[in-house]
């Protein structure tokens, strides 16, 4: 294992957080706040980073243990650090509850433990939210995007925090590949801050959600989230882009290079419009009488599908109440998740084409045995490694789950609130069901609890691989 590498990566870390206090500062100061648990939280990164860039780097060979490794601590000590204004400003006096919210924060889940947000200061609120939007595209492919890696770290390093089935470069080089996606990340997040504001949300409330919506995370500075602005405008503006952050962000490079057809044929794509529109017109179809038609209906069935679909985790309304059908199609849907290549969460939509196709497969080898069955996406065969992995991926998804969901339920609560937020949590959805509902807090659960779901919301964010090989211990053994 190479040490010292891993040790300048995790100084980067730290001197990006130091940096990542500086909006929180001017917020503070422009809205007579204390700034000073922001300046302490910078000095303590700063120091950190000071500290891990002392070891000298005699040798420089960098491979997939030290990839899976430095990504794998790069959150955790991300979040270590990052939990302290909550602690130093009193705002939270438990250390693990705020290690659960920004844990929840950076992994873009949106699972909260605060029951007045509305009484946060300013600076804590924009803390949160751009933890959001960081987090969403990554904190290491940001650090990747201004400043200069090797290329063979950067593959391994992308590997490790990319969500999905294979990490595909836009262009040869990794590093203008992170630049151009960071870009169009940002030009989204900009025209959504303006159409926000058009719609009559103030500034400090637009730049917020539009961060929280960029990334696919959820924190609101409403306790009644979204639902709280109560507008037809707002509702459907923040749904087609939490629909639009969702998408894989290649698809929008295919189209700045103007292959529509290529972009618009996509599997993946066509397959996730295709899933969200029909969940939530099914959805307005069961829960029409409880609001007086279908368009009103789908209002808020488009909104809760955008939001658990990708895993953002706003609401517009309390769904927990909704008949049992549609809860059934929301829980699918969190489970499914946004396509990969996206700033959502979930299982991912070409995970779920591969092992359906690769079923299929399957059982036509059973019926034919002799005949050769590839399993194809976008007109292409799928490496066997690719299929692979992503059965694996999908054991060890649910085997967590249910290992989570065992020791949650230690707490007590019924299986239907335990179930979905261990879901939610696994997902990056944000709400779950029952007290932990979009109405409600995770504060319900035990600090265990929370500790265990922590883990969960990391170990979904970074695709499990990371985490898992982090503690394995043939990862540290000399080779």
């Amino acid at each position: 294992m190479n040490y010292p590498i891993i040790a300048k990566i995790l100084g980067r870390v730290m001197g990006l957080e130091a940096l990542l206090m500086v909006p929180s500062i001017i917020a503070a100061i422009w809205y007579k706040e204390s700034a000073l648990w922001y300046l302490e939280t910078a000095a303590i990164a700063t120091a950190l980073a000071v500290l891990l860039n002392l070891p000298k780097v005699k040798n420089r060979n960098f491979y997939a243990r030290e990839g899976f490794v430095s990504v794998a601590l790069a959150w955790i000590l991300m979040s270590a650090v990052g939990a302290l204004p909550f602690v130093f400003s009193g705002e939270e006096t438990s250390y693990v509850d705020a290690f659960f919210e920004i844990v929840s924060g950076f992994t873009t889940t949106g699972s909260t433990i605060l029951t007045d947000i509305e009484g946060m200061s300013k600076g804590i609120l924009l803390w949160r939210s751009l933890s959001h939007w960081i987090g969403g595209m990554g904190v290491l492919v940001f650090i990747m995007a201004v400043m200069p890696l090797s290329e063979d770290r950067s593959m391994y390093i992308m590997r490790a925090e990319v969500p999905g089935t294979t990490f595909g470069k836009l262009v040869p080089r990794i590093r203008t590949s992170s630049a151009i996606t960071y870009l169009i990340y940002i030009a989204l997040t900009i025209i959504l801050i303006v159409l926000l504001c058009a719609g009559g949300m103030p500034f400090f409330d637009s730049l917020n959600h539009a961060m929280a919506t960029a990334g696919t995370g959820g924190f609101s500075v409403k306790t009644l989230s979204i639902g709280y602005y109560d507008s037809v405008y707002i509702d459907y503006v923040t749904s087609i882009f939490m629909l639009l952050f969702g998408v894989n962000f290649s698809i929008y490079f295919l189209l700045l290079v103007k292959k529509f057809k290529e972009a618009l044929t996509d599997s993946e794509f066509l397959a996730y419009f295709g899933i969200a529109l029909g969940a939530a017109v099914l959805i307005a179809f069961d829960i029409w009488d409880e609001y007086g038609g279908f368009w009103s209906a789908f209002r808020y069935s488009l909104f809760q599908v955008s939001s658990l679909m990708t895993t953002t985790g706003f609401a517009t309304a309390d769904f927990i109440y909704w008949p049992a059908f549609s809860k059934s199609i929301l829980i699918l849907v969190m489970l499914i998740g946004a396509s990969a290549g996206s700033t959502g969460g979930g299982l991912k939509v070409s995970r779920i084409i591969i092992f359906f196709k690769s079923a299929a497969a399957e059982l036509g080898r059973m019926l034919t045995p002799r005949r050769t069955i590839s399993v194809r996406m976008n007109g292409k065969p799928i490496p066997n490694a690719t299929v692979h992995n992503t059965l694996v991926f999908i054991g060890f998804y649910f085997l967590l789950t249910f290992i989570f969901v065992a020791v949650v339920s230690l707490d007590g609560y019924d299986f239907e609130t335990t179930f979905a937020s261990v879901v939610s949590c696994m997902s990056n959805v944000g709400p779950g069901l029952g007290p932990a509902g979009p109405m409600g807090s995770f504060d319900i659960f035990s600090d265990v609890s929370k500790v265990v779901l922590s883990f969960a919301m990391l170990a979904g964010r970074l695709e499990i691989f990371p985490m898992i090989l982090l503690f394995s211990a043939d990862t540290w053994r000399r080779h």
